[in-house]
């Protein structure tokens, strides 16, 4: 896909969420800063607990408390959202950014057919008539591909099978046509068969209506189908972020390579799988330094006590000493 030159839809610059508590006050997100253009997929990626969901979410103004933007700004198509009140965004939610979770099933209401909650959430954004409303959502429906969508707008959630239900769901999050979709881990609860489904879908309403995504998930097999462009996160922080062709062949950071290097590959058998050793540090115990520099088998004194910051590289950003040059 060719570079736009549009702006962005999406700007955040240098998130930071925190978390008050009784032992001091944890930072769950630190210096978070990319973009997503008109139509394009970024991937976030990361392994559990390295902020990928909770970006997402702060995003959207969906921060449980005492959980807080603590700096930074957020940005949709020009306007700053991240000072906006409950009420002002409760009108961005679903209009301008639509939403996909991981079960499908705790986005919808099993009381109601799935066209009631098509035609409620089309009439809170748009002003159409009811029967307008219900073309529109039987157009959707057909639009995600579910069979004999006329018959199947008075069924209930239960009566669809998982990979159906989150075709649904992606239905709803493009009912009021928002400008971004922020899909968080939509095919992990999916066998391989519909996952690759519903991220063929997922490409193609963005190439359709140049609907932008910012696809969350721990699977770089999706992000390399999927995505035009990738960002790995690693305790709270951006540690590399560039066009999914660059990061995957030619990654910059260690961690992106750990992670590219615990991936089987296809027609060459091996008796062990790469990992990284030790696990993701608590968020109220992340080393002085590059947080990722205890696990890293690269890692100099450098890196053990001054935190990189990003650099740009080729066509990305890396934030590892070793791509800012001078001794580790």
């Amino acid at each position: 896909m060719s570079e736009p030159k549009t702006s962005p839809v999406l700007d955040v610059r240098g998130l930071c969420v925190e978390f008050p508590g009784r032992h001091g006050t944890v930072a769950a997100l630190s210096d978070v800063s990319l973009s997503i253009r008109p139509g394009e997929i970024l991937g976030v990626v990361g392994e559990s607990g390295a902020g990928k969901s909770m970006t997402g979410l702060a995003v959207q103004g969906l921060l449980e408390p005492p959980g807080r933007i603590s700096g930074g700004e957020v940005w949709l198509s020009g306007r700053r959202i991240d000072q906006l009140s409950d009420k002002d965004m409760q009108s961005v939610r679903g209009r301008q950014i639509g939403a996909i979770f991981q079960d499908p099933l705790t986005s919808l209401n099993p009381l109601f057919t799935v066209g009631a909650q098509l035609v409620e959430t089309i009439r809170l954004h748009l002003k159409l008539s009811k029967q307008g409303a219900k073309d529109r959502a039987i157009h959707l429906l057909k639009e995600v591909g579910i069979p004999a969508s006329e018959a199947r707008f008075d069924h209930y959630p239960h009566q669809f099978s998982g990979g159906m239900r989150q075709r649904v769901v992606i239905a709803l999050a493009l009912a009021a046509e928002p400008k971004l979709i922020i899909a968080d881990e939509p095919t992990t609860a999916l066998d391989v068969s519909i996952q690759a489904q519903i991220t063929s879908l997922l490409r193609r309403l963005c190439d359709d209506h140049g609907t932008s995504v910012m696809l969350v998930t721990h699977d770089m097999g999706v992000i390399a189908e999927t995505a035009d462009r990738v960002a790995v996160m690693y305790a709270g922080r951006l540690v590399e972020i560039g066009p999914v062709e660059e990061v995957l062949r030619n990654a910059r950071h260690p961690y992106t390579r750990g992670l590219m290097g615990s991936i089987p590959a296809l027609g060459r058998r091996v008796e062990r799988l790469n990992q990284i050793d030790g696990s993701m540090p608590r968020l109220n115990a992340i080393p002085r330094g590059c947080a990722f520099n205890p696990r890293c088998p690269e890692a100099g004194r450098r890196c053990r006590e001054d935190r990189p910051e990003p650099t740009p590289v080729g066509h990305g950003v890396s934030a590892c000493w070793l791509n800012a040059g001078g001794v580790l």
